[in-house]
Formats: structure tokens, sequence, C-alpha cells
């Protein structure tokens, strides 16, 4: 790799805007009216520093300071949208049926994940988006108040000082050191029918970085131009 192609690579990756891939329920796809009711689940969020060696060391501030920082974020952008936001953390849920619909989404996200952006799927849902959360999800719905539910994971790291410094090293001399990255996974589901309406998985962009309200508002606006809010 010459000199010139590994600086510009780099670049290209520090200054990438979010990129999402999105997935539909095409027939259960209506944008919701002026005043509907949106449960904007805390965000789960890891994220980690990623150091000159390529170890990843835990970081709980990062973690804690994301999700708070998303979970403003969104409930600004929906409720630019003439959308009633409702926050909602679920590690204070009490309610045992409560719990079991949270597993559920849990588990059903991660199928999502591996059929259909997976290399296999199944025969039942070749060529339709077809995902739900059963009429469980109502608990949700009638205990929270809300209509819809927002659903955001976040996994990745952030390069370190002395890795950024590597990085810019490294590319002069021709070679690529990889950065940090930040994946985003997100789904809306309807809590009258349980069913999932939207998914998408996003690469979150240089300029999102969730440590900090603006970059968490920049993700957000990313997320919110793709959904079907």
């Amino acid at each position: 790799m010459s000199k010139s192609l590994a600086v510009a690579l780099t670049m290209l990756i520090l200054s990438a805007c979010t990129t999402a891939n999105t997935r539909v329920n095409k027939l259960d796809l209506v944008r919701p009216v002026a005043g509907t009711r949106v449960l904007v689940v805390r965000p789960s969020v890891r994220l980690t520093m990623l150091t000159v060696a390529g170890n990843r060391e835990a970081k709980g501030d990062w973690s804690r300071e994301g999700a708070d920082n998303i979970a403003a974020a969104l409930s600004r952008a929906i409720s630019d949208r003439d959308l009633s936001p409702r926050l909602f953390d679920p590690n204070r849920v009490v309610s045992a049926q409560a719990i079991q619909v949270l597993k559920l989404n849990q588990a059903v996200g991660s199928s999502i994940l591996d059929q259909e952006y997976g290399l296999t799927r199944l025969a039942t849902k070749q060529g339709r988006f077809d995902w739900s959360l059963g009429e469980g999800a109502q608990v949700l719905g009638a205990t929270y108040d809300a209509d819809l539910a927002l659903f955001i994971t976040c996994r990745g790291t952030y390069s370190s000082d002395a890795r950024k410094l590597a990085m810019v090293a490294m590319a002069a001399m021709g070679q690529a050191l990889p950065p940090g990255h930040q994946t985003v996974f997100a789904s809306l589901v309807d809590l009258h029918t349980g069913k999932v309406v939207w998914f998408t998985t996003a690469l979150a962009g240089f300029d999102a970085d969730i440590r900090h309200p603006e970059g968490a508002d920049r993700l957000a606006a990313a997320l919110i131009k793709v959904a079907p809010l």
C-alpha cells in the first residue's frame, strides 16, 4: 500500500459519516401521527478503549455517558417530529412481565441480526421482514403509556491518544492501523401488536462520538432520518 493511499484511507475512516443498513416491515410501515407516544428505552451501551497494542479496556464511564447522551438526543429528535417521547430505564423495571418482554426483545434482535444480515436465512423469512415480540409487548405499552418502543444497542471502541498518534505514524510509512469503531443496532416495535416494524444497523461516523452530547445528536439525527418516525 502506498503512503498516500494509507493516509487517504485513514482520513476516510476518521471522517466517515454514519451509515445505516435498514430492514422494514413494509406491510405495517405507517408513519405515526403527531402526538404518537414513543417509549425511548435507555440504550444498552458498552464502550472500550483500544490501546496501541490492540487491547480493549472496558470504560464504564464512557458507556454510561454514551447511554445518557443517546437517550437525550433521541428524545429531542423525536420531539422535533411532533411525537411524544417517554424515557424508560430498563434497569428500574420491577414487573416480571415487562422484564420478560425486554429479554424477548434481545433474543429477537439477535435473531434478526443472524437471519437478516447473516449468510443464511430461515425458509419462512425468505423475501419478507416478519418479526414480532408477540402480544406480550402490550404490557410495555399499557404500563408506560406508549404506542411504539425504540430500542438501541451500541457496542464499540475508541482509540486511545497513543493509538491515534500511532495511526498517523503508520500512515506516513504506508501502513494503516485500524481505528476504533462503534456499531449501533436499532429497532422500532409497535406496542399494540408486538411487531418489529423497523430495524437497522449503523456504523457511527467519526463525527458521532456519543461520549459527547453533540456527537450523540449527530448519531440520533442519522438514525431518525432512516426511521419511520
